[in-house]
């Protein structure tokens, strides 16, 4: 869904009801992750791997830090600014990444560069997948231990209880359930700035620490420990690149609404909550997001923070599917089985593959971390890197597509630089801690999503200079094979040459069809291609035909829809007359490898796993034969 959607409408009451309606759902949807780091950023910065003393001095300069954080990072960073770089209203990493690749062909040396870090996000992001619902979902459950201690050991087997069933539900999708996330995050963050309010108003000097003199203060009375402090002050800002990669679903000026209005304001009154409780009761340190509640609402709270992490959870779970969609459609990873769950919503989608994935690494980190403190060694490492490389791809927006002047351009991104880098390396201290993990699960994403692109590559190479002249097959072949009623449609790669199942066929069966379509689909790396664009067809005479269809990185492939729409191919297409022959290669190892031989192995692997063509462009399973080829690579 477009930001610009509602702008539509003449009635201006009716755009304000859609923006507010919009801005609702972003606040669920969105807003999940940033909204459950209370729940254990602040306590981190001063009882995590790098505890701080609890005094004044160092409460008022985390406070001021957390503070500036937020408006540096998320508001001006990502909310004002990075918003507004939009691949046709979807955002993202991949998103952005397709965008600069298409604005800067001409300069590939360094849009190479580029493009790797935008993959290296995308492979950061699977990282931070895994230990969001681990670390929201314990933090909440481990409530229950403040409220009575005795329940201590059963907060692991609850906690992974309900990660098992929120995953065991995505199957059945999220659109109805998707539309109680933002009340319910709402009440969330009302109850969250009442009880901050509460607290600060036994302490009003707390507010002082909105004063960006606080945190100087902190790095010159203690720089080390401020420093180390960063690695857990990034907790606060976690899933502030959800806001840039949900901009497609909500548009740009809900989501800046409901940051401004409610996000920001309940997150910080509950920030200047817990340390104000701190400042006066040091002891509530053991949890000073359920201390703040008084004893009577800690486990209804609990309840509440538990409900919430779970619609944190959901949020990054559905952002995976999407990512994995888009880097399946761009070429970065081989096709798998995609569920649409909702007629009326594109973009719920379910990936049985990445969902199983999912859950199995999350109760390993559950398992072997043992509780959110733990954990929050293994945070932020991905977040921070992804941040860093989003700073990278918005230099580039800057100085080569929105052509800034040097003079407000470089100042602007020297203050984000210098923030992403000092959160970046205070988290790689954390490596030895857990940090390792996020890292190791990102070498091995882009390993597998490089490796994908690169066979990919060398694999249509490989066939391209195998390929016969369409006009010469089409000469020599027309006049000679016999010709049967029917059509004959072959799925290929490359936009030229003969398809290597047609030269099978015909080989093999000595017949042709009275029509033959030539069909290559291309992703664009726009988001959407209109159905005006869809098609472009090549009469090549003799009944043959080559036919391209395009479709955005966030489209279905309906190869059966898109060919009965067309008028310019012969007589309308009917399913029950049509064939679709698919080739499936076979690697073969070369003497002159063009990847190496561990990389060969692993791509024919993918190649063999990848979900068939015939389910990915939706052809019917009764009308579909499959010609095997070896292929050396």
């Amino acid at each position: 869904m477009s930001e610009s959607n509602p702008e539509f409408s003449e009635d201006g009451s009716h755009r304000d009801r859609n923006i507010a309606k919009l801005a609702l759902g972003a606040i669920g949807v969105v807003y999940g992750d940033i909204g459950t780091s209370p729940l254990y950023a602040f306590r981190e910065t001063f009882a995590g791997h790098h505890p701080l003393s609890l005094d004044r001095i160092h409460i008022m300069g985390v406070l001021s830090l957390i503070f500036w954080s937020m408006m540096l990072v998320v508001t001006i960073k990502y909310i004002i600014i990075l918003t507004r770089a939009d691949n046709n209203g979807e955002g993202g990493s991949l998103a952005l990444l397709a965008l600069i690749s298409r604005r800067a062909r001409s300069n590939m040396p360094w849009t190479r560069g580029i493009v790797l870090l935008g993959v290296f996000a995308c492979a950061l992001f699977y990282g931070d997948s895994m230990i969001t619902p681990a670390i929201s979902v314990l933090s909440a459950v481990e409530g229950l231990a403040v409220v009575e201690g005795s329940l201590a050991p059963l907060v692991i087997p609850i906690a992974i209880f309900i990660l098992i069933g929120l995953f065991a539900i995505q199957r059945f999708g999220t659109a109805r359930v998707g539309a109680l996330f933002g009340p319910i995050i709402l009440v969330y963050f009302t109850i969250l700035a009442v009880l901050g309010t509460l607290s600060i108003m036994q302490d009003p000097g707390i507010l002082l620490a909105l004063n960006p003199w606080y945190a100087f203060n902190f790095f010159m009375i203690d720089g080390w420990a401020a420093f180390l402090a960063l690695g857990s002050v990034v907790l606060a800002v976690t899933g502030a690149e959800a806001l840039y990669a949900d901009m497609g679903h909500f548009g740009r000026k809900p989501i800046g609404i409901s940051w401004m209005a409610i996000v920001l304001p309940a997150l910080m009154l509950n920030y200047l909550g817990q340390g104000a409780l701190l400042a006066s009761d040091p002891s509530a340190i053991s949890s000073p997001f359920y201390m703040l509640a008084p004893e009577w609402f800690r486990l209804p709270m609990v309840f509440v923070a538990t409900m919430a992490t779970i619609i944190a959870s959901q949020a990054v779970i559905s952002g995976a599917f999407s990512v994995t969609q888009q880097a399946i459609q761009l070429g970065f990873i081989p096709r798998l089985k995609i569920t649409h769950t909702s007629a009326s919503s594109m973009g719920q989608i379910y990936i049985p593959v990445i969902n199983w994935a999912l859950l199995t690494m999350v109760i390993f980190l559950v398992l072997v971390f043992e509780n959110s403190s733990n954990l929050a060694a293994a945070y932020g490492i991905a977040v921070t890197g992804a941040m860093l490389i989003d700073t990278c791809l918005l230099a580039v927006v800057l100085f080569g597509l929105w052509k800034w002047k040097p003079w407000l351009a470089i100042p602007l991104l020297a203050v984000f630089f210098i923030v992403d880098i000092a959160y970046f390396a205070a988290n790689l201290t954390k490596v030895p801690d857990g940090g390792w993990f996020p890292l190791l699960i990102g070498v091995i994403a882009f390993t597998l999503l490089t490796t994908w692109a690169k066979g990919r590559t060398l694999l249509r190479g490989r066939m391209r200079e195998a390929a016969m002249p369409v006009q010469v097959f089409v000469k020599s072949a027309a006049g000679s094979a016999t010709r049967v009623p029917g059509t004959a449609v072959f799925m290929t790669t490359a936009p030229e040459g003969v398809p290597h199942a047609l030269l099978h066929n015909l080989k093999h069966n000595k017949v042709l069809h009275e029509r033959i379509v030539l069909l290559t689909v291309m992703i664009s790396d726009e988001p959407f291609v209109p159905d005006s664009k869809r098609s472009t067809v090549e009469d090549l005479g003799s009944g043959f035909y080559r036919v391209i269809l395009r479709y955005g990185f966030m489209q279905d492939s309906d190869v059966p829809l898109a060919l009965e729409k067309l008028t310019v191919c012969g007589p309308p297409f009917r399913m029950i007359e049509t064939s679709f022959f698919l080739a499936r290669q076979t690697l073969l190892t070369s003497k002159t490898p063009g990847m190496a031989p561990w990389r060969e192995k692993i791509f024919a692997w993918m190649l063999r796993n990848a979900e068939s063509a015939m389910q990915f462009f939706r052809l019917p399973t009764n009308r579909v034969v499959e010609l095997g080829s070896q292929v050396e690579i």
